[in-house]
């Protein structure tokens, strides 16, 4: 499925439209949403107070034709929407259960039974009411991501001027000023200003974060003390809060295999039912039974064999699963896939962007001259960060990002050059400072005992899997500063969630050296390590496993992981730094990069299965409880009915528990994650 395709709207209400129009279409009264919801319950409380009045004037000893009225309103009340609904179905060869139950109704008053059938209509329009309300917070549990981002900005027009317009009318390139409590009105790049972001709501991070300029920041976050200046990069329809909701919308518009498999079978079902229920009239009748008691079992059989709770006892589950799985940064981007992370046995892991944060880091600085540790090691430092602050390599930043980490100020450099594939060069304080690759630099130093001990710290930190930077001062090694990319924080802590969810230990599939591979595996604690691997080396190794009858959910981030993604029984992509190629070939994406997000969301699908099996159980006991009841015993039409409905609201229900905030924190506690405070 292209996600990403779809969005081509810059309205992004416009964008989140279609799929809630394509619900609306359907045939079964509880999808709908919307204001559609709203005229079911309206519609019920009428047939309800309908079925009320008319029954009081039948206690009351009121004429027959008031009360046979007002039964006949409830049946207009709470009858004709499933009616049309049916009657449309029934056009296009489908047979309907909505159909049935009027039918049942209509054919219960037909023989003087307009109490049973009326209430039949109540309790048939009160349990589609309530499917309808409930089954809307899935909806609106994901739509209310939409809230979030304002619907206007201030931009800032080429003549300095301020103006407010549309969030949705922003486009790339325009720049929009964020005051101090505002929401940011779109994804972008802070160009100037200081400030603080709460973006709990996309990244999960409980506390603010700095922003400056270079700094990426999302539309829908709370912007805190400081005034922001923020380049558009994204449109309305590509932001994080689009993404979002849109995949969870083109989610609940599919269908999962078990779902799919129900209703290819209960069109076959309702017909037999429909001739089983003929032949309970008929039959009885060639033996002397009287019309009235035939009818009525007939129909009581007609009601209680109808699947209504079995078609409803899959979907709630996923979708329910589905939308709380979006509320909390992992967007799964179908029924079908949700149930495919259920199944999963073994998980693969990219190194570089997903174990990893996908940006190098300091990790060592080692001085080859001095004595103290943190007086020369953090001088030292800070010449570097002054020679590399005109840098935009990689390695440059992050060693400018280790300076301002430790609170050190560089002081200012000047003759700044930078050597291609050499380094840096630049004076500070008095010095004549080089930082770039050991062997072009100690190339050209003086043979002497600190380039001997500079070559061996160089060769120590690449053994243990680092980059290794010199550093030198004044012509002479001065420091070789050891950089290396950083294990995401729980990473180790997933390792193990994985390993005890599944019962097998995860694998780490890498494109680069064994030595890196090696130093990232031991800190996430994976043991069974492929290193050195290309796009279909990946492709080939996930093939193998899944010939071994493992169904593998394979975790990456890059370009070069896409065709592995798409291979895996299921693919999940760290979503924030992927590509979009990377995402359209993934089925899950974790938009918070947040590792702990994998066991969670797979003990998530797990518990939407055991609900769905629940489900079915339920729903099939009712029915076989029900209609033995009828065949064997005189079960009563007003029970039968109530059975029946209720085991429908049941089922219902209990899918759509997987909505509470409280469905995420057990399934992340099912994973082995601890529980929040």
């Amino acid at each position: 499925m292209r996600i990403y395709g779809t969005l081509v709207t810059t309205d992004l209400r416009t964008a989140l439209a279609a799929p809630a129009a394509a619900a609306k279409a359907r045939p079964r009264t509880w999808w709908r949403s919307g204001a559609g919801s709203l005229m079911e319950v309206r519609w019920a409380i009428a047939a309800t107070a309908l079925f009320a009045a008319g029954g009081l004037a039948q206690l009351s000893g009121a004429p027959p034709w008031l009360w046979w009225t007002l039964y006949l309103a409830c049946y207009a009340a709470g009858g004709w929407e499933p009616g049309l609904a049916g009657l449309k179905a029934l056009r296009e060869k489908t047979l309907d259960v909505d159909l049935l139950m009027v039918a049942a109704a209509i054919g219960a008053a037909a023989i003087g039974q307009v109490f049973d059938g009326a209430l039949l209509i109540v309790i048939f329009a009160t349990s589609g009411a309530l499917e309808a309300v409930a089954t809307k917070r899935t909806e609106d549990s994901v739509r209310g991501l939409l809230d979030l981002a304002p619907d206007q900005a201030t931009r800032i027009a080429g003549s300095g001027e301020e103006e407010v317009v549309a969030a949705a009318d922003l486009r790339v390139g325009d720049v929009i000023l964020v005051r101090p409590g505002e929401r940011i009105g779109a994804d972008g790049r802070v160009t100037a200003g200081t400030s603080d972001v709460d973006q709990a709501n996309i990244t999960g991070e409980s506390l603010p974060v700095d922003k400056q300029a270079g700094d990426d920041v999302f539309a829908g976050t709370l912007n805190g003390t400081g005034a922001l200046r923020v380049q558009v990069t994204r449109p309305a329809s590509e932001t994080v809060i689009a993404r979002i909701v849109a995949m969870v919308e083109q989610a609940a518009a599919t269908k999962g295999r078990t779902q799919l498999f129900i209703e290819k079978v209960e069109q076959r079902y309702s017909v037999v039912m429909v001739a089983a229920t003929v032949a309970l009239f008929v039959l009885p009748l060639l033996w002397g039974t009287p019309v009235r008691d035939s009818l009525l079992r007939a129909m009581t059989f007609m009601i209680v064999a109808s699947p209504c709770a079995v078609v409803l006892a899959t979907m709630p589950p996923l979708l329910a699963a589905i939308a709380t799985a979006g509320r909390n940064g992992v967007l799964v981007k179908s029924a079908v896939v949700m149930e495919q992370l259920a199944d999963v046995t073994h998980v693969a892991f990219d190194k570089t962007g997903t174990l990893t944060e996908g940006r190098p880091h300091v990790a060592h600085v080692r001085a080859l001259t001095g004595s103290s540790k943190s007086g020369p090691d953090d001088r030292l430092l800070a010449l570097a960060a002054a020679a590399e602050r005109g840098s935009e390599h990689p390695l440059g930043r992050a060693i400018v990002a280790a300076a301002h980490h430790k609170g050190l100020t560089p002081p200012t450099a000047t003759d700044f050059a930078s050597l291609p594939g050499r380094g840096v060069r630049a004076r500070a304080d008095g010095h004549a400072i080089e930082i770039g690759s050991p062997v072009h630099l100690l190339g050209e130093t003086t043979p002497g005992d600190s380039a001997a001990q500079a070559r061996a710290v160089v060769a120590e930190l690449e053994d243990e899997g680092h980059s290794a930077v010199l550093m030198l001062l004044d012509g002479r090694p001065a420091a070789v500063l050891g950089l290396a990319d950083r294990v995401r924080d729980g990473a180790a802590a997933a390792v193990a969630q994985l390993t005890g969810l599944t019962g097998h230990a995860p694998v780490l599939l890498t494109g680069d050296n064994s030595r890196a591979a090696a130093l990232v595996a031991g800190q996430a604690g994976i043991t069974d390590v492929r290193a050195g691997l290309l796009p279909e080396d990946k492709v080939t190794l996930v093939r193998e496993m899944q010939q071994r009858q493992a169904r593998v959910a394979l975790v990456g981030d890059g370009v070069n992981d896409a065709p592995a993604l798409a291979t895996a029984h299921a693919g999940i992509a760290m979503g924030r730094a992927g590509a979009d190629l990377t995402l359209d070939a993934a089925d899950a994406v974790i938009t918070r990069d947040d590792l702990a997000t994998v066991p969670t969301v797979l003990a998530l699908a797990r518990r939407a299965r055991r609900l769905v099996v629940a489900n079915l159980v339920i729903a099939g006991t009712f029915i076989a409880v029900l209609v033995a009841w009828d065949l064997f015993g005189d079960l009563p039409l007003p029970l039968g009915v109530a059975g029946h409905e209720g085991s429908t609201v049941i089922v219902g229900l209990n899918g759509l528990r997987l909505l509470r905030k409280a469905a995420w924190r057990r399934a992340a506690a099912t994973g082995g994650r601890p529980l929040p405070r």
